[in-house]
């Protein structure tokens, strides 16, 4: 079995999107991760408007009929109601509620609701894109909501999240109280005033609070759901209890000769235990590592218009991999997994060799594969599908 994993970067990153949010992303995990909360301030000025600007902020709820729950208002901790700046309508004759009043929820915003946007990775493309390069580089999914405060608004209340949390502050700036984590020694709590591009990173269970501030207020809440090994664990015991014996039923009557049912349940549980020493392992961390890997959310700007071009596509046609684009190839025993990050493929196993090309080189022709596939027809069914699937792309 082999396997190969590239992601394709954009060059406008300059660093990993865990390097953005921790500096060094190495000591961050070997010293913070799951033990520690953190505040990194940033030394890059662009901060993270690249991923959330106050005008993105302006155009998603003026321009593009959001819908709740993508959004929603509060105010000093209280959810206001959405019949206070939402509208009804109708989209192909049929009745649509919840539609963003842009007017109203300006007007709210000014007299000091905080708009959230939620679910942000879902539907706004530069989040997206960091959020599966984050992903990736930690193997845990995330969720992205925004929280864009006025001046002068009341902050959160001391509470915490069930799940680990990176605070972005994409613009102005925010006070923040940060308590000590679960598992970190007992100390003071962090007071932090963060600006554009500073981050805190904050473990599972971290008390924190956010302060009243002076200045807008814009900043990513990343909330990262972190797979505990009990999971795992419950993963491998579901294929000991597939075993059919332990579909029989308790003997009627048990409550009789309760120490004898007891001395059956040992017996069972024993043998349970035997089987389990014996599951494979590296089969339940494979089928954990197939679903991760081909449940992401798509990253596919600019496919629909690709699909114009597919008969175009000649053997000197210059293809290239589509940015933050996935690609991993296993090699099972009859057939070609070709995992793609939102998707799987599956393919014949005499493929492999031009498929490691492709994951090679940024930038081919289909001709370049005639080594492992010499017939050009089979060369353009390939490429061809590549393109529908939104992997590749014709270059330029």
């Amino acid at each position: 079995m082999s396997s190969v994993v590239e992601l394709e970067r954009s060059g406008a990153e300059p660093a990993s999107a865990l390097a953005r949010c921790t500096g060094d992303a190495a000591t961050f995990l070997e010293r913070s991760w799951g033990r520690r909360a953190l505040v990194h301030p940033s030394a890059d000025v662009r901060g993270f408007e690249d991923l959330l600007s106050f005008d993105d902020v302006d155009r998603l709820l003026s321009t593009t009929s959001m819908r709740t729950p993508s959004f929603r208002l509060v105010k000093a901790g209280e959810t206001i109601p959405g019949s206070a700046y939402t509208r009804s309508g109708t989209t192909g004759g049929k009745p649509v509620s919840g539609i963003a009043d842009p007017a109203r929820v300006f007007e709210r915003f000014r007299d000091g609701a905080t708009i959230v946007l939620q679910g942000l990775h879902r539907f706004h493309e530069p989040v997206a894109r960091f959020v599966r390069d984050l992903e990736l580089e930690l193997g845990h999914p995330c969720q992205v909501n925004a929280y864009v405060t006025p001046p002068g608004a009341q902050g959160l209340e001391l509470h915490s999240d069930g799940h680990d949390v990176f605070v972005l502050q994409a613009f102005g700036r925010k006070s923040w109280e940060v308590h000590s984590a679960p598992a970190e020694v007992e100390r003071e709590p962090i007071r932090a005033e963060v600006s554009s591009g500073d981050t805190i990173y904050m473990p599972t269970g971290t008390p924190h609070a956010a302060s009243t501030q002076d200045a807008v207020s814009g900043h990513l809440t990343v909330g990262v759901h972190v797979t505990p090994w009990r999971e795992v664990v419950r993963a491998a015991w579901k294929r000991v209890l597939a075993d059919p014996s332990f579909d029989e039923p308790v003997p009627a009557g048990w409550t009789a000769d309760p120490e004898g049912v007891a001395r059956e349940l040992a017996a069972r549980v024993a043998r349970a235990g035997e089987e389990l020493v014996r599951v494979d392992a590296e089969e339940v961390i494979s089928d954990r590592w197939t679903e991760f890997l081909s449940s992401r959310s798509p990253l596919l700007r600019g496919a629909l218009l690709d699909q114009l071009e597919l008969e175009r596509i000649g053997d000197q046609t210059v293809l290239e991999r589509r940015p933050g684009s996935v690609l991993v190839i296993r090699t099972l025993d009859d057939r070609l997994l070709v995992l793609l990050g939102d998707r799987r493929l599956e393919m014949p196993p005499w493929l492999e060799p031009a498929m490691l090309r492709i994951a090679a080189e940024p930038r081919f022709r289909p001709a370049d594969l005639g080594a492992s596939i010499p017939d050009e027809a089979s060369r353009l069914v390939l490429v061809r599908r590549l393109v529908r699937e939104g992997l590749l792309r014709p270059a330029g």
